[in-house]
């Protein structure tokens, strides 16, 4: 299966939700992403599946 995201793309949930970027693929689970952001000051992390994802436009300084 070839990689649809790769590292540092910056995504987001189709459904909505917060930029996040691409750390991984999760080789715990074919198809899904590590993907992480920040809520405030605290640093999120989670496994999504592909097709929940979008690319998101690049953040701005």
């Amino acid at each position: 299966m070839s990689q649809k995201f790769n590292a540092g793309d910056i995504v987001q949930l189709k459904s909505g939700g917060p930029a996040m970027t691409v750390e991984r693929p999760d080789i715990y689970d074919e198809g899904s992403y590590i993907c992480v952001w920040f809520k405030g000051s605290s640093r999120e992390m989670a496994s999504f599946r592909a097709d929940v994802l979008i690319m998101s436009a690049p953040l701005k300084d």
